[in-house]
């Protein structure tokens, strides 16, 4: 079956909720609506709905006007098995001493990598992505210096493919946490199918406020991959979280971000020790003085 896209882009957080809550009573009715901000600093946001049947041309011509959109673009998706189709094109993905794989790829796993297990259905945070694959070399190249981890936190941990890095290498437990309880389920299954469970937990919560973080701290690495806002927010919460000689790595930022993420961290006792772009994505490894 067919399905149809109709996107489109608004200036603010409110137009663009406005207009996602006004799609939701089209006829016929979208299966689900998304508002995303676009994080290029741009103010803009994306509204976006998904439909099983064409969806009524002119009401989004009228929903657009109303809510000071650009013009609505529908498209119709092919019918195709998209995890099916992930799983022919996803390639391992190296980094450094990691091989991240799908489970088609289990018989492509060197007999010297450290392999993480992330699903081709899970694909942001497999390490395609610019910012994960990022994580993964700073972590990689920390570790070449001879840096151990002893108490590691992954905020907004995803999948959680850092935590289990960092678990994989190291023997001490890692905590790993995400906003989303959704999300954490996803970690709890990886850890599990990577033979973790006890070696890396999974908590919900925002940022650090949780009894486990609050109880584990200082730490002496903390990952961040999220997006710049919320980590330039967390910038002071970092500092009181990670022990001096300790290391932040951060991604989820931009490479026209990245500036804006080192001042507010170099308020907050930091100094970049590397950073790497990928793309157009900038990961930063950050040294607490």
């Amino acid at each position: 079956m067919p399905t149809f896209t109709a996107l489109t882009t608004v200036t603010g957080k409110t137009s663009a909720e406005a207009l996602g809550e006004a799609m939701e009573h089209l006829t016929p009715e979208p299966t689900g609506v998304g508002v995303f901000e676009i994080e290029d600093g741009s103010g803009l946001w994306e509204v976006g709905g998904y439909f099983i049947e064409p969806p009524d041309a002119a009401g989004l011509v009228l929903l657009a006007a109303m809510h000071g959109a650009r013009d609505f673009v529908v498209s119709e998706l092919p019918d195709i098995d998209w995890v099916a189709k992930v799983k022919r094109e996803l390639a391992p993905v190296v980094a450094g001493r990691f091989f991240v794989y799908g489970s088609h790829d289990a018989d492509k796993v060197p007999d010297d990598a450290v392999a993480l297990l992330i699903e081709a259905a899970m694909a942001f945070g497999t390490g395609h992505h610019g910012t994960t694959l990022g994580c993964l070399r700073a972590l990689d190249q920390l570790a070449n210096a001879g840096f151990q981890g002893k108490k590691v936190a992954d905020i907004g941990c995803g999948t959680a493919v850092l935590a289990m890095a960092a678990a994989s290498i190291w023997p001490d437990p890692v905590l790993a946490s995400d906003i989303d309880q959704v999300a954490v389920d996803v970690a709890r299954a990886n850890v599990s199918s990577n033979g973790l469970d006890g070696r890396v937990s999974c908590v919900e919560a925002a940022g650090f406020d949780h009894p486990d973080l609050a109880a584990a701290a200082p730490f002496d690495l903390v990952f961040a991959n999220i997006l710049k806002g919320p980590l330039v927010d967390l910038a002071p919460a970092m500092s009181a979280h990670i022990a001096k000689g300790g290391y932040a790595i951060l991604s989820g930022i931009l490479n026209e971000q990245a500036d804006d993420v080192v001042e507010a961290y170099g308020k907050n006792g930091f100094i970049v020790h590397n950073r790497e772009e990928i793309g157009e994505w900038t990961t930063l490894c950050l040294l607490k003085t």
